[in-house]
């Protein structure tokens, strides 16, 4: 990739291209793209040295500490120089990309790269024909001269691919770079192969051509192809018991990935988490969502996750240690009046955790509209930068795969996290004798900071959220 050259001579001022037309080059610098933020992260670049851009294009994906946001081109023009790799940081005002632009006095043309002659193209496509796998610009002693500032890449040939016949196998003499003639010999169609569909799919996925297999039979069978495996493993075929391991892989830790490798890294190393779980009987609740459900009109269908949510905004304002920032820098807890609810959201690049704001204001069909928004435009990589951080508190669930219990790590600076596990159906006692009946049971688990947050106020805040879950009617009461 194209980057910033070092200390060298500096080319100012407009420049004339092959054609004699005046160009200019437009130095894009990274903006201030929120407060407080020195420097952002390149995570993809759409555009290479080289490429045209026109205005308002998109030609980078910048993160920062809060949100990823996409640059865009405020001139049209031809990219002839990056800031950096992938994963590199680049401070706000730095030079970002450098685009050459026709100076607006001279006219409103494009630089159109060459097309290649037409002798050319006959060329390359004959030699890739030949030597596939092979770059055209090598066809015929041909070179691609290195691209200056001025001058435009050339167009690049595209071959023609030749359609298989069922002709009869012929010999073609195509001349060498030496003069030399050497003859190649196509194929001949296969001819029908017997044998079964199991030993027929079989070959297919291993990519044997069956009539290369040799058999004493009748057929080809499965003992035939084992024996073919084992006398061309050199060639590319795995042998029957054969190690099916792959190559280690190296993957570079940037982006998304990188920042949630530091928070994660930073929490566990700050913060001295404590773990609670209770189970709590939803069988009633899920009942309630059921009927919910039934009559909701146009409104978005409800999940377990806003209804506890509104139990976490109605048991909060008796147990405020928990709804808190530390600042451990400045020794300083501060408890918030609001309930600014993280909810943690599973996407391609990562985990992220938009917030919820104001969450204790809102009802649980707003709620549910929220929550939908939020993890589409998460999902989406469209979230904008305050719908991310400054959070209270966060949940965090894996829904249906949920699992037994678990133990979440605390959203820094954040003193607790509430992860509700998967629902399960049991049979349980009623209380009667030695009556049964089947209930619908859920593990809940908090983990908190301990400098903050004692093991009892994490105890008793669980057992006021269950009585909120275990009895639905008081999600609603006054």
């Amino acid at each position: 990739m194209g980057v910033f050259p070092g200390a060298g001579p500096h080319r100012p001022g407009p420049q004339e291209d092959h054609e004699g037309r005046i160009m200019a080059r437009f130095t894009f610098k990274l903006p201030d793209i929120g407060e407080g933020i020195a420097e952002a992260e390149i995570v993809a670049w759409h555009v290479a040295v080289g490429d045209r851009v026109e205005e308002d294009q998109n030609i980078a994906d910048m993160m920062t500490d809060k949100a990823t946001v996409e640059m865009e081109s405020p001139v049209s023009g031809v990219v002839v120089e990056l800031a950096g790799e992938v994963g590199d940081q680049v401070a706000i005002g730095a030079a970002l990309v450098v685009i050459e632009t026709e100076d607006a006095g001279e006219g409103e043309g494009e630089a159109i790269a060459a097309p290649p002659s037409a002798e050319q193209a006959e060329v390359a496509e004959q030699y890739e024909a030949e030597n596939p796998g092979v770059e055209e610009t090598e066809a015929a002693g041909m070179t691609t001269p290195a691209r200056s500032d001025d001058t435009p890449s050339p167009v690049r040939a595209e071959p023609v691919k030749a359609q298989a016949t069922s002709a009869p196998p012929v010999e073609s003499s195509p001349s060498t770079g030496s003069g030399r003639t050497e003859k190649k010999t196509l194929a001949a169609p296969a001819a029908h192969v017997l044998a079964s569909p199991a030993v027929r799919a079989r070959a297919r996925d291993l990519g044997i051509d069956l009539a290369q297999v040799k058999t004493d039979a009748d057929r080809v069978r499965h003992a035939d192809l084992d024996a073919f495996l084992r006398y061309n493993a050199g060639q590319g075929y795995q042998a029957p018991g054969a190690s099916r391991a792959r190559a280690d892989e190296q993957v570079r830790v940037i982006g998304m990935r990188r920042r949630i490798a530091e928070n994660m890294a930073a929490s566990k190393r700050n913060i001295p988490h404590f773990t609670y779980v209770d189970e709590i009987d939803v069988t009633a609740l899920e009942a309630m969502r059921a009927d919910l459900n039934d009559h909701r009109g146009g409104r978005p269908k409800l999940t377990m996750l806003p209804l506890l949510i509104v139990a976490i905004c109605r048991t909060l304002p008796e147990f405020p240690m928990l709804n808190a920032r530390y600042d451990d820098d400045a020794g300083v807890v501060t408890r918030s009046g609001r309930v600014h609810l993280g909810m943690a959201a599973q996407t391609d690049a990562g985990l992220t955790v938009p917030v919820i704001r104001d969450a204790q204001d809102k009802n649980v069909w707003q709620l549910a509209t929220e929550i939908t928004r939020l993890a589409e435009a998460a999902r989406a990589n469209k979230l904008k930068p305050d719908e991310l951080g400054n959070g209270t508190i966060t949940v965090t669930s894996l829904g249906p795969l949920g699992g037994i219990a678990t133990t979440p790590v605390i959203n820094r600076p954040e003193v607790a996290i509430i992860g509700p596990n998967k629902i399960v159906e049991r049979p349980v006692f009623t209380g009667r004798g030695d009556e049964i009946r089947r209930a619908k049971l859920m593990n809940l688990s908090i983990s908190c900071d301990h400098r903050v947050v004692d093991g009892w106020d994490a105890a008793s805040y669980v057992q006021a959220l269950k009585k909120q879950l275990e009895t639905p009617v008081l999600l609603f009461a006054d």
